[in-house]
């Protein structure tokens, strides 16, 4: 196959958001030391982007043409299997790039090893390039992560690489009838978090370190309690601070999910009610009263392209 171009995503830096936000690097950073904040570390960080995205680009100049895609426009932009997609930024973007793919593989960069665990991001700026040859001639290993999926009863859907959210756009509570193996519940709660295999080191385990502490806090002899361990076509769905009432319940608030056993919920939320995934809240479903979702585990596959 012939390629016609590398698609190179990336994200704005910290440095980059501050001088739109502020119009000028010099108002920028005037409002960061006026609060007392070291400026100086937003412009290492984005000098250090700045030189690994450079090398990145020059070298794939010298094989193949390619075009820049900020992650903001990723929900619109039209991936092709003719396209070498090079994700250059940190783990979260990955996740956020592998859902609009459509199983093109993916060539992850860690630009920055001292900042970014890099858990997503095999390669460096200095040794991708032999995967990007080895894409470009069809010889190449891959890592597969099952997707989430979110269906909606009128035919819309939104997929997941790390986590599904469910709930209410604000802090208010989400109201909602929850479905799972049969038995059903009428919540009011802060949402619903839904985590893939490979999200569950996430949120998800934010929502675990928070039980624990809480249980810790009554028994000081309770043991540390994790997600437990996900098989890849497996999502972990739980409630976060579900409340109990005359009209509403808190039993039906965790549980695994695969091909026989999705999770449906049905929304009350008039307005404001929202489905996103992976931390994205300009890219969601609105989830509001009618609206039925059924989540479980997307046909599609994100596919990693591993070193070697």
């Amino acid at each position: 196959m012939s390629f016609d171009y590398a698609i190179l995503v990336r994200n704005k830096t910290r440095l980059e958001l501050l001088i739109e936000r502020f119009n000028t690097k010099a108002q920028a950073k005037f409002y960061i030391a006026s609060l007392g904040g070291q400026f100086e570390e937003y412009e290492s960080e984005n000098d250090r982007f700045q030189e690994s995205f450079a090398l990145v680009q020059r070298q794939l100049s010298s094989v193949i043409k390619n075009k820049i895609v900020e992650r903001t426009y990723l929900p619109s932009f039209l991936f092709n299997k003719k396209q070498v997609v090079v994700v250059v930024g940190q783990d979260g973007l990955v996740a956020n790039t592998a859902k609009y793919v459509d199983g093109i593989p993916i060539i992850a960069i860690n630009p920055d090893q001292e900042r970014y665990d890099g858990v997503l991001l095999p390669f460096t700026p200095q040794d991708f390039m032999p995967a990007v040859e080895r894409v470009m001639s069809s010889q190449f290993r891959v890592r597969e992560a099952s997707l989430a999926e979110a269906r909606l009863n009128d035919g819309q859907r939104l997929l997941a690489f790390n986590d599904l959210f469910i709930g209410a756009a604000s802090h208010v509570s989400a109201r909602y009838r929850i479905a799972y193996q049969g038995a059903e519940e009428n919540h009011s709660s802060s949402g619903i978090i839904v985590s893939t295999k490979s999200g569950s080191t996430g949120w998800l385990s934010s929502i675990f370190n928070m039980t624990t502490g809480m249980t810790r806090f009554v028994d000081s002899d309770q043991k540390r309690s994790s997600p437990p361990a996900l098989g890849d076509k497996e999502l972990l769905f739980v409630v976060r601070e579900a409340f109990q009432s005359k009209r509403t319940q808190s039993s039906l608030v965790a549980g695994i999910l695969h091909e026989a056993a999705p999770l449906m919920v049905e929304s009350f939320m008039p307005t404001n009610g929202v489905i996103f995934s992976d931390g994205v809240e300009s890219d969601f479903l609105q989830f509001n009263a009618g609206a039925i979702a059924t989540i479980g585990v997307a046909p599609e596959k994100a596919r990693l392209v591993l070193k070697g």
